[in-house]
């Protein structure tokens, strides 16, 4: 009986698989920190398959936590950003195990046009981790001082992700 009984425990070990992206359909979401120079926030991001290896979403960050710039406050819209994002969902493709996905990808936002890249790790079917580091290509004003420099910089992300 105990035999029978290793013997089921280590079948279900094999077949139980908590991929990370499964493709076309699948619906990521992911709260986090954000960490940025100047300040720290929240991070909210959504990502939805569009074919086996790609996706697109959305990202939202508020900086909870922004300095102040002389004696001035940052305003709602200082510290707020939203972007739309295109990943690269390549776990498949470079044959890391299924819990484990890399996905480099871009984003245009309401401050920038920048790129990203992550990591998730998911130690269920529904609940995982993510870190994802994020920078700008180009930003929309050549001449960025002040306030507009917060999500306008190096940023990195850190919490949890969630399947759908």
């Amino acid at each position: 009986m105990k035999k029978i009984i290793l013997l089921l425990a280590v079948f279900s070990a094999t077949v139980i698989n908590a991929q990370v992206y499964k493709g076309k359909g699948d619906i990521k979401f992911q709260v986090g920190a954000n960490i940025q120079n100047g300040g720290t926030g929240i991070n909210v991001t959504t990502d939805f398959g569009i074919g086996e290896n790609m996706s697109y979403g959305f990202s939202a960050t508020y900086l909870l936590s922004a300095e102040k710039i002389g004696d001035v406050k940052p305003k709602f819209e200082d510290r707020a950003d939203l972007k739309a994002r295109f990943n690269a969902n390549l776990a498949d493709v470079l044959g890391v195990e299924d819990k484990l996905d890399i996905y480099p990808g871009l984003d245009l936002g309401l401050r920038n046009f920048g790129a990203h890249i992550g990591v998730r790790y998911f130690f269920t079917d529904g609940f995982g981790v993510y870190s994802e580091a994020g920078f700008p290509i180009a930003q929309y004003d050549s001449d960025v001082h002040g306030f507009e420099h917060y999500n306008n910089q190096f940023t990195v992300n850190v919490g949890a992700s969630f399947n759908l």
